[in-house]
């Protein structure tokens, strides 16, 4: 996804929420949790993951620094991911009934959410699109068409995951593609 964050909308975090720190592996959050607080993440890699009925672990996406996390949880009553920090990440966290009485109350900080969360569909559905790829060296194709990079040898099944292969299928990818 496309990091943006609005001055309005960092203001609210950086005046009401408080700052929690994560290490590599930590839950935020599990799915059917109810939702009590919004995320900021200000430095590491938070995923919302999903493990599919097959048993597959599904990235649906990575949040980095400015990235609300989970930002469409804010008008839900549960959470409908798990969030789990990648590595050792920040977030400033705020009560989710603070955050809507900011919306209310501002509406052009409403305006600033409301164009994030488009462009967070936008983003949502070009990755429905790469997954709907047939093979993987297709859906790798089109990832890294669209701003991805591979991500260091140790972090693969985190791609895969966030391709929707097996970590298997990517490996033998990545091999072929070497020089």
């Amino acid at each position: 996804m496309i990091s943006f964050m609005s001055d309005l909308i960092r203001d609210v975090f950086e005046r009401n929420a408080i700052q929690c720190a994560y290490a590599a592996g930590d839950y935020l959050f599990h799915a059917g949790d109810r939702v009590r607080m919004v995320h900021l993440c200000i430095s590491g890699e938070i995923a919302l993951r999903r493990v599919t009925r097959s048993g597959a672990d599904l990235i649906l996406h990575v949040a980095r620094a400015a990235d609300v996390v989970a930002e469409a949880a804010a008008f839900a009553e549960a959470y409908h991911c798990d969030a789990q920090a990648l590595e050792d990440s920040d977030a400033l966290v705020l009560p989710v009934e603070t955050f809507l009485s900011e919306l209310a109350a501002y509406p052009e900080l409403a305006l600033d959410w409301a164009a994030k969360l488009a462009r967070g569909l936008q983003s949502a559905r070009r990755r429905a699109e790469i997954r709907t790829i047939r093979t993987v060296g297709g859906r790798l194709d089109a990832w890294l068409e669209t701003g991805g990079a591979i991500p260091a040898r140790g972090r693969w099944q985190e791609l895969a995951a966030e391709l929707g292969v097996s970590r298997e299928a990517l490996y033998r990818e990545l091999a072929s593609r070497r020089p």
